[in-house]
């Protein structure tokens, strides 16, 4: 289960400079209608056709999408976050930390991203039976006083965390690297990215980012 909040747009000041910088190749700022006392983050409607023919004309042209940033947190589980880390550029990233905070709570069924499956109860079980073991060794974790045992403890646990453990990350990055993810991850077998390309079509001008 993928969740994304607390999404940030920059102001509507700055979507009117970028709205300026797009017009540069073109010498044709007395076409601009783009303004900062729009209710809505959005091009005017001149603006927003020569975007839609930059973005058209591929990325090379469509360099305003890179100014256009947005800031957002998302709760993913650990194998999401293994392949979004291949979008390494244009994008940053601060993670809660599960190395220093592995320990400081137990762990529950809301700490991951496990489908329960009627079909197969077993696999429930198996599942149910890896929270316990993890609990477990927190409790003995957290008791312990030998350091190097303590340290064979939580070696243990982070070895035996599954992939479905959902971690907190707060990420920045553009509208062109967010088209990069959509093109490539909207028919992606993992649910959590058919869930993050949902998000991405919620945002203001997501034609831009989609294609549509």
């Amino acid at each position: 289960m993928l969740t994304v909040y607390n999404v940030v747009l920059p102001s509507k000041e700055w979507l009117v400079s970028v709205a300026r910088g797009m017009r540069n190749s073109y010498n044709s700022w007395d076409k601009m209608d783009t303004n900062a006392d729009t209710e809505e983050f959005i091009f005017g409607p001149s603006d927003y056709e020569l975007a839609k023919k930059l973005v058209k004309a591929g990325p090379s042209h469509a360099k305003f999408m890179r100014m256009i940033p947005v800031i957002f947190d998302i709760s993913a589980p650990l194998y999401w976050w293994k392949e979004m880390d291949t979008y390494k550029i244009g994008t940053v990233r601060n993670s809660c930390s599960t190395m220093h905070k592995i320990t400081s709570k137990e762990f529950t069924f809301e700490d991951f991203s496990y489908p329960f499956n009627n079909y197969y109860p077993h696999f429930d079980q198996m599942f149910i039976d890896t929270i316990d073991i993890l609990n477990v060794c927190r409790k003995q974790y957290l008791k312990e006083k030998n350091p190097v045992r303590k340290k064979e403890i939580w070696n243990f646990l982070i070895a035996y965390l599954p992939s479905s453990y959902n971690q907190i990350s707060t990420m920045t990055m553009n509208y062109q690297v967010l088209s990069t993810i959509y093109q490539q991850r909207k028919n992606h077998k993992l649910t959590e990215w058919h869930q993050f390309c949902d998000w991405i079509e919620t945002l203001p001008m997501h034609e831009l980012i989609t294609g549509e």
